[in-house]
């Protein structure tokens, strides 16, 4: 029986522009833009093809609506959407691809910001960070901060680089070399550059791209790239895993591409924060029911670069109603009150991990029991640190740890 069923014709067109403009577009470009019925994007964007669009303009509306609803009204219609540089590069394209399926839509993208930035510097794009602070917040920069590391960064407004470049200041990178690329592929390009500490440039065009070299001196605050950061870059009040426990714990919570955490009885945030460090597109969520230190994780996670972090305040298993689905789940805190470690084990996705970690004999018995019923991995962790005796040193042991580890069948 042969397949009879039609192509879905192409009614989208989704093309990438630069500051140059009509200028800067190939002649498919300018023709399916001026063959349009609707011409959709921002209101900098129309104007700049003003010359060529006949369709119906329409600029975006304010808020910007992610469920594209004025667009999927049109479906059949010959309609554009005009994008800067590369849509599909934190752009406008892939808010459109979650609605619209690839084979409805014709993309012709321009040079991303990105692009253009590096081929102005002379940098290898495949050897630099990139990221995008586009209405995001600014510490979303702290874990990319090594000495030698080369960033792009895709910001929100003029005012944006004088506020990287006080936060680099302030967490000992001043010395970082500090390039503005205003308003690439346009008639009003230019590049400005200044170290961090000695920042005084104004008149600063929204649309920038600033590339950071970074350097730094020894007091800085950097975040390691290996699981396990020094305690001290956590604000705490002694309710913390501690630095060699929470390396282990990683390691069992086995952090996968995509994947959101349950951190219940947070105490400092440590493990959300580092479970998230492994990887942008991880989540977690951090439960603690002292509103001291959930307060505390907020600022935690903010000064260790995952400002997402979610902090529920309140006390499990109640807090653990309609929260999403968890792939992992570690519980440090409050695992031995009533009901914690069975809603944990019942909310878990089949073959989701979660790592109980023990220092009380109550914690540990249940652990036991657990272990013994469902199997798993039984860990005990004894650590020992120098410390004085009297004019001399010994080890110290600290109280052993029994960990958990279980993956749901």
């Amino acid at each position: 029986m042969s397949n009879n069923k039609q192509p879905t014709p192409k009614w989208l067109t989704i093309v990438g522009i630069g500051e140059d403009g009509v200028a800067g577009l190939g002649d498919e470009a300018k023709r399916l833009i001026a063959e349009a019925e609707f011409v959709f994007g921002g209101a900098r964007h129309l104007a700049l093809v003003g010359s060529l669009a006949k369709g119906e303009a329409h600029a975006w509306s304010t808020p910007f609506d992610a469920e594209m609803r004025d667009v999927l009204a049109l479906v059949g219609k010959k309609v554009c959407v005009l994008a800067s540089g590369d849509p599909f590069f934190h752009g406008v394209g892939v808010t459109l691809a979650r609605k619209i399926p690839p084979e409805e839509t014709r993309v012709i993208p321009a040079p991303s910001a990105m692009s253009l930035a590096a081929a102005r510097l002379g940098w290898a794009l495949q050897d630099i960070d990139t990221i995008s602070l586009h209405g995001r917040s600014l510490d979303l920069i702290r874990p990319l901060l090594h000495p030698g590391t080369r960033i792009l960064a895709l910001t929100s407004d003029g005012d944006a680089p004088a506020a990287i470049a006080r936060l680099l200041t302030e967490l000992d990178f001043g010395a970082s070399r500090l390039t503005i690329l205003e308003a690439l592929g346009g008639p009003n390009e230019r590049l400005r550059s200044v170290r961090a500490d000695a920042f005084d440039l104004e008149k600063i065009n929204p649309l920038n791209v600033l590339a950071i070299e970074v350097d730094s001196t020894l007091e800085a605050r950097i975040l390691p790239l290996a699981s396990g950061l020094a305690d001290h870059l956590f604000e705490h009040d002694g309710q913390i895993t501690k630095r060699e426990i929470r390396a282990i714990t990683l390691s069992a919570l086995a952090p996968r591409r995509g994947e959101l955490l349950w951190d219940i009885g947070a105490g400092s945030g440590s493990i959300g924060i580092e479970w998230m460090l492994t990887h942008p597109s991880l989540r977690a969520i951090a439960i603690e029911v002292d509103p001291i230190r959930a307060a505390r994780i907020h600022r935690n996670a903010s000064h260790c670069g995952v400002p997402d972090l979610v902090v529920i305040e309140g006390s499990a298993p109640k807090a653990l109603a309609k929260l999403g689905t968890p792939d992992a789940i570690f519980i440090g805190g409050g695992g031995s009150d009533s009901g914690v470690l069975g809603a944990a084990i019942k909310a878990l996705r089949v073959g989701g991990r979660l790592v109980a970690n023990a220092v009380t004999l109550e914690m540990e018995a249940l652990l036991l029991v657990h272990h013994a019923s469902l199997g798993g991995d039984l860990t005990r962790i004894a650590l020992s640190r120098v410390s004085p005796v009297g004019s001399m040193q010994a080890w110290r042991p600290a109280m052993p740890v029994t960990q958990w580890s279980w993956v749901k069948p």
